[in-house]
């Protein structure tokens, strides 16, 4: 399916000519008609400060997969191909080898086009005109050369176009005879190729030449006697389609985002103006605003609801597509379901601010250290929690809970995930739970979080400036976070001094303390001996929220002590 559905967007793409692809090339040999120079030096149109065009500008040109063996590409191959010139570490038997393949193919090519833009590129090659070529020391003889006639390139044209397409047809393969089968893609008996003629890059840690999406290299993989592309038997036109289609996903910023070394792809069936990755790389407020009460409206347009959405996740082994997960669904769903996904993770800022959305990244790097520690299973799961409504496993809890443990505290994105988490599972109610403080819940989890968020409040006032190091949370967070029997009495015992100063000092703040102490342990009854990953997420959640809650307070406290002091210089003028 997933094939099927790249070859029908590649359709929608404007057509090139077969096994013809945008590759960088470097260097053009201008000749005249009759195949003399008409410079001695290449034009080199590489641009080094553009990432794009570093290795030269970006045509569309003859292309084929090759491996470890022979295959001159027509008007793009590198030098070794196309001149005869020796790199470094390639063999000299190699190289003539390569070049005389090269010949071959060119007088091929001149015999059945009859083109005299072709015949020329073949008389400079064949006679000493080659020989006054001027290159720099800063050639590099591993970057595509190509031919200008008279200003016009030969592989623009037509007949060189079909030439290189009927070269490559498996129905003509030599030496061989060609496999029958029905494919896979379009469902027609034809022809079809023993190895897919073109190659997907863009994948993260695949093979920089590119990778193969059908393909099988040992035993375990040959279905039925079936070697490398056979496996899924797929005719010349459709696998140029469907790799043209998934390297132009890859190539659009618009429909690919590279995560944990895994590429996510997706697109509608019919060009629609949903856009999918702005939500998950950069979400806006107003623009996840907009979408939520669309929504909830029900305002959509009648011809977006049912447009198909397809995504898939694709990762890389050695020269191997490795699809992780593939999505079939309709705009509408995607809508709908990013809408509950915004919804489950809403949650206020660590200092009490309204909730602000967070994207893909964020919310996958709350559960490590550095992003580079990132598993691949986090971010496919979240994404397709978003896609497709689908519960994120607790893996994700648990890793949340762990960086808690590890970083004694919560941080927004950490708490954001984890209500995520806790919101997806099939028995939660409603989307709009834990967004702040809650003080009636009444889980023994969640205010013993609200608890330990109180005491480390009153350890603050108790004794202003105290290190992050030395506060009772950056030394009892995790004992207190799983197993609340056991440090929560001595804790409570440990804070009297603290209240007993600021009963002296500070009495507002202690009549303050004092009465949440009460509300939030009236709640408890008997403290857990030990809490279960969920009531661990509820722990974070009670903490982050009680903390959040004061810190909002202490925020309105300064606001109004600020405008009575204006207020008071105001009149005192």
């Amino acid at each position: 399916m997933l094939l099927r559905r790249l070859a029908e967007y590649s359709d929608r793409l404007e057509p090139w000519p077969m096994l013809y692809a945008e590759a960088p090339v470097r260097y053009i040999i201008e000749l005249d008609s009759d195949g003399n120079l008409l410079t001695p030096e290449p034009v080199d149109t590489a641009e080094p400060a553009n990432p794009r065009t570093r290795r030269g500008q970006r045509r569309l040109v003859p292309q084929i997969q090759r491996s470890s063996g022979i295959k001159p590409i027509l008007f793009a191959s590198n030098s070794e191909y196309t001149l005869g010139l020796r790199r470094e570490d390639s063999p000299a038997e190699r190289v003539e080898e390569c070049h005389r393949s090269y010949l071959e193919l060119l007088r091929g090519c001149a015999e059945r086009t009859e083109l005299n833009e072709v015949r020329a590129v073949l008389r400079f090659l064949e006679s000493r005109e080659a020989a006054k070529l001027r290159l720099g020391e800063d050639f590099d003889r591993g970057a595509a050369v190509s031919f200008r006639v008279n200003g016009t390139f030969p592989s623009d044209l037509p007949a060189v176009q079909r030439f290189w397409a009927d070269e490559h047809d498996p129905a003509h393969a030599e030496g061989e005879k060609a496999h029958v089968m029905q494919c896979v893609v379009c469902a027609e008996t034809r022809p079809v190729l023993s190895r897919l003629q073109a190659k997907i890059k863009g994948i993260p840690r695949g093979q920089t030449s590119g990778t193969a999406i059908v393909s099988a290299n040992a035993d375990a993989f040959e279905s039925y006697g079936l070697k490398a592309s056979l496996v899924a038997p797929t005719c010349a036109r459709c696998g140029e389609r469907f790799t043209r289609g998934a390297n132009h996903l890859l190539a659009s910023d618009g429909n690919h985002i590279v995560v944990a070394g895994s590429a996510f792809i997706f697109w509608t069936r019919e060009p629609s103006q949903f856009s999918f990755r702005d939500f998950l790389t950069n979400p806006r407020p107003e623009q996840v605003r907009a979408l939520i009460d669309s929504v909830r409206g029900g305002r959509i347009a009648a011809e977006v609801k049912d447009t198909a959405f397809y995504a898939a996740a694709l990762s890389a082994s050695g020269g191997r597509v490795v699809v992780r997960d593939w999505i079939d669904t309709t705009v509408n769903q995607v809508r709908a379901n990013l809408t509950r996904w915004f919804e489950r993770q809403r949650i206020v800022t660590a200092f009490g601010e309204e909730p602000r959305p967070l994207g893909l990244t964020a919310l996958a790097g709350a559960t490590v250290r550095e992003l580079r520690d990132l598993s691949p299973p986090v971010p496919r799961a979240l994404l397709r929690s978003a896609m497709v409504g689908a519960p994120l496993p607790f893996d994700l809890l648990y890793e949340a809970v762990r960086r808690n443990r590890a970083e004694q505290g919560v941080t927004h994105w950490r708490a954001a995930l984890i209500k995520l988490v806790l919101c997806s599972r099939p028995e939660a109610t409603g989307e709009d739970r834990m967004v702040q403080l809650d003080s009636e819940n009444q889980d023994p989890a969640y205010r013993c979080g609200r608890l330990l968020a109180v005491l480390e409040q009153a350890q603050r006032l108790a004794i202003p400036g105290i290190g992050a190091g030395a506060t009772i949370v950056s030394r009892f967070y995790g004992s207190a976070s799983s197993a609340p029997l056991s440090v929560f009495p001595r804790l409570l015992r440990g804070v009297q001094p603290h209240l007993a100063k600021l009963e002296r000092d500070w009495r507002g703040a202690y009549i303050a303390l004092q009465r949440r102490m009460e509300e939030i342990m009236g709640g408890i009854g008997s403290f857990p001996s030990t809490l279960t990953l969920e009531e661990q997420g509820l722990f974070s959640l009670g903490y982050y929220h009680q903390r959040a809650h004061d810190s909002a307070q202490a925020k309105e406290t300064r606001a109004a002590r600020r405008a009575a002091e204006i207020e008071e210089h105001e009149r005192s003028e």
